[in-house]
């Protein structure tokens, strides 16, 4: 069974990436700062809607929790890997 403990810190640490590059991206790109600060914003709002659906409502059901830890590990890595997309699609415009 998945630990609670470890999904959280999955989340924070990718989302802690994303705010990352977007500080490296202002660093470089202080013009497109206001593009940059919304990709922060939508990454903190994906930490706290995934921080809010961590506790599974079947709990006494390990295969049903199983398998709510896996899709929202799935929707962690979809939706982090479509705000480095954004990232770098803003980095990379002139």
């Amino acid at each position: 069974m998945a630990s609670i403990r470890l999904i959280k810190k999955d989340i924070d640490y990718l989302v802690s990436e994303v705010v990352s590059d977007c500080y490296l991206t202002i660093y470089f790109h202080p013009e497109k700062k206001q593009e940059i600060v919304s990709v922060m914003e939508e990454a903190v709002e994906l930490r706290n809607s995934l921080f809010a659906q961590i506790k599974p409502k079947e709990k006494h059901n390990p295969s049903l929790v199983k398998k709510h830890y896996a899709q929202i590990r799935r929707d962690l890595m979809t939706k982090v890997d479509g705000l480095f997309v954004k990232l770098s699609g803003i980095s990379s415009k002139k």
